[in-house]
């Protein structure tokens, strides 16, 4: 099994409720190809470093998680598609 952070920034015109969803179901994301969430860091409010989406912050979240190889991959594939997400990156960590 190898370690990955994923950091996710869900856009600010979200409540709350809807933002704990979407970690949620990345987290289910993750179980579903194999992984395992080991720790999920709210970091909150934080400016972009540049406008995506016409919007100048974020709410940042990193995800670790343990999974096989492919897991990142597939993951990938279904936060790419999910509308709140407006930026992602899964980098593997070193053991």
């Amino acid at each position: 099994m190898n370690k990955y952070e994923l950091t996710v920034i869900v856009s600010t015109k979200l409540e709350e409720e809807e933002r704990a969803a979407v970690i949620a179901k990345v987290g289910e994301h993750i179980a579903r190809y194999g992984g395992t969430v080991t720790n999920i860091d709210d970091w909150g409010k934080k400016r972009l470093a540049y406008e995506i989406q016409k919007m100048k912050e974020g709410f940042y979240y990193f995800v670790q998680f343990e999974g096989d190889s492919n897991c990142p991959n597939e993951v990938e594939k279904q936060i790419r598609i999910m509308e709140p997400v407006i930026r992602y990156l899964c980098v593997r960590l070193d053991a």
